[in-house]
């Protein structure tokens, strides 16, 4: 047995429909994909267990649970060790309200997105969290006046019949 899930026409399209609705039955998705339910499962089977389907979530409205302003947050470090790094790095991932880190290259080290309620409580979240993180030295705010596209999915390209199957390496098992 191979240690890498076969990424065929089916199992893209398999991803394409979890993406677009994972709360569809396997029914539902075997029916959308052309296969038999049995197949359908075992695939979807191994690609979570290769990592390849990291999990399942809802996709909340941020501004009807309070969260109406969203700012792109621009930091720099004043040195790039390993240690500030990854002390950095975990404050941000202790973080609730950065929903999305990006390590970068050009004039930002890091491109965050944090989400809170309004103006005042970003402004108490740059004195509480962000002027505060590890070897912080330089902090540029852009206040996001109208989202035009927030794209969860991923452009998952479809199989041509004639090209070789994508391979995905598995996660081993630890132990």
């Amino acid at each position: 047995m191979s240690d890498q899930p076969t990424l065929d026409r089916y199992s893209l399209h398999i991803l394409t429909e979890l993406q677009r609705d994972s709360r569809q039955t396997v029914q539902q998705l075997a029916d959308a994909v052309g296969l038999s339910p049995t197949p359908c499962w075992n695939r979807i089977k191994e690609m979570e267990a290769a990592g390849v389907i990291k999990g399942y979530t809802a996709l909340v409205d941020r501004e009807k649970v309070g969260l109406n302003l969203a700012v792109i947050v621009e930091a720099n470090l004043s040195q790039h060790s390993e240690e500030l790094v990854r002390r950095f790095e975990e404050a941000v991932a202790t973080s609730p309200q950065i929903v999305r880190c990006l390590s970068t290259t050009g004039q930002a080290d890091y491109i965050m997105t944090v989400l809170v309620a309004d103006i005042k409580a970003y402004e108490q979240f740059l004195h509480d969290t962000i002027f505060k993180l590890p070897g912080v030295t330089h902090v540029r705010s852009s206040i996001v006046l109208r989202e035009l596209k927030a794209e969860v999915r991923l452009p998952v390209p479809p199989a041509s019949p004639h090209a070789a199957p994508l391979r995905v390496a598995r996660k081993r098992a630890k132990g």
